[in-house]
């Protein structure tokens, strides 16, 4: 029979409000001088709830900075370089926020000009608040859980492994902990923790879920077999 959660698994959906700060830069400098000064939920906006505004669209650049640096201001270099930074790999915004200057300002010192738009738009700061929205999804095994994870709107995606990590400030998602503490499932919680959320858009994160659950119940089923011709 399979293990059923006392605590049922809600999932929620979410909304974003976006809020102008008002900051413009039109050259590489002036981007790296407010990255410096901006509050921390700008550099929230600017690469993790990325993912949210291009949820089904895969991008060369996975954050508005690199996208910037590469689409107006045409400077590659800094692009690969600002892309290829995981904001996973950081213990809290402000160490990222350091890395990404730490880029910049090292980008900059081997440059004669600052490398600056000419035809392009300015990088306009933002930031934005999350909205949490409850659905009618509510799960207690497995199963369950695996049918409601592929079918929910891609926000609940969003919500549960971004906002999750950001609102924990921990390495963990609302999905692993979940499957540890509500099934016991520590191998799976473990896999779904290994999934790097940063690699591709969120409908391919719903399909690196989706495999790891579906890999987990066959295993399952496998070993249930297996004792029952014994």
């Amino acid at each position: 029979m399979a293990p059923t959660s006392r605590r049922p698994f809600l999932f929620m959906e979410c909304s974003e409000i976006r809020e102008i700060l008002g900051e413009a830069a039109e050259d590489e400098r002036r981007l790296v001088e407010l990255l410096e000064s901006v509050p921390l939920d700008s550099i929230y906006f600017h690469t993790h709830s990325y993912f949210l505004r291009h949820s089904y669209v895969e991008r060369v650049y996975p954050n508005d900075f690199a996208q910037w640096v590469a689409m107006e201001v045409r400077d590659h270099v800094l692009a690969e370089r600002l892309a290829v930074v995981d904001p996973f790999e950081f213990r809290g915004l402000e160490a990222f926020r350091g890395e990404l200057i730490s880029i910049i300002d090292d980008h900059l010192s081997k440059m004669p000009i600052v490398p600056r738009v000419i035809f392009g738009q300015p990088f306009y700061f933002n930031t934005s608040r999350i909205l949490q929205v409850p659905t009618s999804r509510e799960v207690r095994t497995l199963q369950e859980f695996r049918t409601a994870l592929s079918d929910v709107e891609v926000s609940a995606i969003y919500f549960h492994v971004f906002e999750a990590r950001h609102r924990l400030k921990e390495e963990e998602s609302d999905f692993s902990t979940w499957v540890e503490q509500g099934l016991g499932f520590p191998e799976l919680a473990e896999r779904l923790r290994a999934i790097n959320p940063y690699l591709g858009s969120l409908e391919r994160l719903r399909s690196a879920l989706l495999t790891a659950c579906d890999d987990f119940l066959k295993s399952q089923d496998s070993s249930e077999e297996r004792r029952e011709l014994l």
